[in-house]
């Protein structure tokens, strides 16, 4: 009879303890991403403006060359180093962004004037394309 009384008092001694833990986890877990969910969910309804401005059309990037003789292209266009300023000038706006595009063996003192020649001319979104060799 001893026997079944130990046994009776094992199952009822369960501890609580890391089930109250695993509550209060999952609680903080449901509390920090309700928050997440509910931010930017504000229903707005935003004025009319009779005098916005309408957003600019995305513009083409322009593509300069140079190949490792320091011959300029403009848009697949070879061009003398003049010419090439008077285009970059010619840019109807200085937010418009140039990709550059040099031969590895291209001496860097060509890259660093058609640079220069940009920067004289406000233009100061660059882009350097490179080859993927893997």
């Amino acid at each position: 009879m001893a026997s079944s009384l130990e046994v009776e008092n094992e199952i009822a001694d369960i501890n609580m303890t890391p089930f109250v833990d695993i509550v209060l986890v999952i609680l903080v877990i449901f509390m920090v991403t309700a928050t997440f969910v509910t931010q930017g969910k504000i229903p707005l309804n935003l004025p009319q403006a009779s005098s916005a401005e309408k957003q600019k059309e995305e513009q083409k990037p322009i593509v300069i060359s140079l190949d490792k003789e320091g011959v300029f292209y403009y848009e697949d266009v070879a061009v003398e180093p003049d010419a090439l300023e008077a285009k970059i000038a010619a840019l109807e706006s200085a937010d418009r962004t140039i990709i550059l595009r040099s031969d590895a063996q291209t001496p860097f003192e060509y890259v660093v004037k058609i640079i220069d020649t940009c920067k004289k001319y406000r233009i100061t979104s660059f882009a350097i394309q490179t080859s993927d060799r893997r």
